[in-house]
């Protein structure tokens, strides 16, 4: 703590105070006659009615099996592609404004492909008619129903509870006020060891390129959990107490991951259960070995981690792909090799060190794609 006091004091008196919440406002837009992104994200209603309209048609018997899964996967490619494309022409479109609408449209793919799944489902086990998506799009879970072998159920609250002021007033101040402390830490913290570490990085000067590694590692890692606590635990537990949503298990004891597989069975429960049910488990019934299968959901969360990054961007690096994919032989290994807290640890800093090594390749590469030929190649 008083390292760590110390580098952040010696920040103030190198460089002053740098928080600046108009700056970030200009993030989102540029222009504030336009707010490209949240149309983006309004246009996304498109898709939902054409699930819905499929569904009812399906449910009626009024289209085929097999008419319907074609305009599930036209719609499904569209969701996937159409908003990337806008955000690589629509220059006007911030990258932070980009991958708030990427997120969105990466959630609904998962909501509207768990839907159909469902649905289909239901069909064949049953005469259960299909269900309108009602409230399970703007629910905190990426899949549609509990779960394929219960009935069509949907787990929530009959009332926004009384007591609703007094369980979200915490929740709702936690959202504000780590939203004001992440924009801060990351104006004041961030931004200079990142900009300070541009030079090195263009001289590949390795020594250098340590340093201000591992001094990012720490801001970064601050950052990393204090945005956990504010989308897992604040956030989607105020959405889900509004929505009356009743599964509340967003996450597990991550923190305590003597294995890597462990950590990413447990860090993002709602995605993990959509892989379980609707990617890894389908691979199996279909002959495929638990290594291939573990594989692909790595591989799919590798494409994903890539697709929010890269096209918000408008470059491709494949860090984001690479660091995911480096997960399996690192699962390995520490599955094999090191047991109980040597495990923990070895979870930890690939977090802690993993992290700050992409941010800087991608920064690096944006810096050089954007800003070289402006500044002549001088350490901003």
């Amino acid at each position: 703590v008083l390292s760590n006091a110390r580098l952040f004091l010696e920040n103030l008196l190198k460089y002053g105070i740098l928080v600046d919440p108009i700056q970030v406002i200009s993030l989102f837009v540029k222009d504030p006659y336009s707010w490209p992104a949240a149309c983006l994200v309004i246009v996304s209603n498109v898709f939902i009615l054409v699930a819905l309209y499929t569904e009812r048609q399906l449910s009626k018997g009024s289209l085929s099996e097999h008419a319907g899964l074609l305009v599930h996967s036209f719609n499904l490619s569209i969701i996937l592609s159409f908003p990337a494309l806008v955000i690589l022409l629509v220059p006007s479109i911030t990258p932070v404004g980009g991958v708030f609408a990427l997120g969105v449209y990466t959630v609904l793919l998962l909501k509207l492909y768990s839907y159909k799944d469902v649905n289909r489902w239901c069909r064949e086990m049953s005469s259960i008619k299909a269900k309108t998506l009602s409230r399970s799009l703007s629910c905190p879970s990426a899949q549609h129903m509990s779960g394929r072998d219960q009935k069509v159920c949907y787990p929530g609250n009959l009332t926004i509870r009384a007591q609703l002021p007094a369980l979200a007033q915490d929740p709702l101040f936690e959202m504000l006020f780590l939203t004001q402390l992440l924009v801060g830490l990351t104006q004041q913290w961030m931004i200079p060891i990142i900009q300070s570490s541009m030079k090195p990085l263009e001289d590949m000067d390795l020594s250098r390129m340590m340093e201000r590694l591992l001094r990012l590692a720490v801001p970064n890692h601050m950052l990393w959990l204090m945005f956990f606590y504010w989308f897992f635990h604040s956030s989607l537990n105020f959405i889900a107490e509004l929505l009356r949503f009743g599964d509340r298990q967003f996450y597990k004891d991550w923190w305590n991951s003597e294995t890597v597989t462990y950590f990413w069975q447990n860090w993002n429960i709602p995605v993990h259960k959509w892989c379980l049910r609707h990617f890894y488990k389908p691979l199996l019934g279909k002959g495929f070995s638990k290594m291939a299968s573990q594989s692909a959901v790595f591989f799919l969360s590798a494409f994903f981690h890539e697709y929010l990054v890269s096209v918000p961007l408008r470059m491709f690096r494949l860090w984001a792909f690479l660091g995911m994919m480096a997960q399996l032989p690192l699962a390995w290994l520490v599955g094999h090799f090191l047991r109980g807290d040597y495990g923990n640890a070895a979870v930890w800093i690939s977090l802690i060190i993993g992290q700050p090594f992409a941010v800087l390749m991608y920064v690096h590469d944006y810096y050089v794609l954007h800003y070289r030929h402006e500044t002549g190649g001088q350490d901003s």
